[in-house]
């Protein structure tokens, strides 16, 4: 039996405890920061659960793969706050580690999904000749 809702999903559920520890974390940043870092590491945090959610609810499994691939990228730009925060000396190092590696559980988590969502694809699309075009559009073989 099938998932009944982008809750049941793990990767979902570790993301909302990523946005909690983000959350957290920025409100130990200086309180000048509430409208520059501290917004934007808490919209990239709210962007992955909130886009794993939405792609859930696509009725087409295209959509489902670009809201994912925009997972990933909001998962990149976190982990990139994360670093410039620590190298501002807003936070200890050590303070970011479990938002980290939620970060990088998550990521594992997405690329197991996405490839579990292309491979039933991959294997209805018919394979053209080497050296040939795929006439179909967008899709591009080396």
């Amino acid at each position: 039996m099938g998932l009944k809702s982008y809750r049941e999903l793990d990767v979902w559920q570790k993301a909302v405890e990523m946005v909690i520890g983000a959350y957290r974390l920025g409100a130990k940043f200086p309180s000048d920061q509430k409208f520059g870092l501290t917004g934007q590491l808490q919209r990239a945090a709210v962007s992955v659960p909130a886009n794993i959610a939405e792609g859930y609810g696509r009725s087409h499994r295209g959509d489902y793969l670009r809201h994912l691939s925009i997972t990933r990228g909001s998962l990149a730009e976190v982990e990139t706050l994360l670093t410039i925060a620590v190298r501002l000396g807003f936070v200890a190092r050590e303070e970011t580690i479990v938002i980290w590696d939620l970060c990088q559980d998550i990521g594992k988590m997405l690329n197991r999904l996405i490839q579990s969502l292309e491979e039933p694809a991959k294997r209805n699309t018919p394979n053209p000749r080497p050296g040939t075009r795929d006439p179909r559009p967008g899709t591009r073989y080396p």
